[in-house]
């Protein structure tokens, strides 16, 4: 599934913390904004692992599911297309 991840977070050192891992789920299109293919599985796993950094008193995140037909009448504006699976996965 496709997700579009977007936080605010108010600590500069989570925040760095957060962007860090997040680099390893998905393509950034914005400082704080993310865009994931992410499976059931890979996406608890991300969530377990971002827990340490939030703090669910000051912070955001937002991970949106976007389907197949929502993600194509997606509108982009300037160079950088939406993000597609790779054609190949590293194992």
């Amino acid at each position: 599934m496709f997700y579009l991840v977007s936080y605010d977070i108010v600590d500069d050192r989570r925040r760095a913390r957060v962007h860090k891992l997040l680099k390893n789920y998905g393509t950034r299109v914005q400082y704080s904004v993310f865009e994931c293919q992410l499976e059931a599985a890979r996406l608890a796993e991300l969530r377990q692992r971002l827990k340490p950094f939030l703090d669910t008193k000051q912070d955001s995140l937002r991970a949106y599911r976007l389907c197949k037909d929502c993600l194509q009448q997606t509108v982009v504006i300037g160079e950088r297309p939406l993000s597609e699976d790779p054609d190949y996965w590293l194992v």
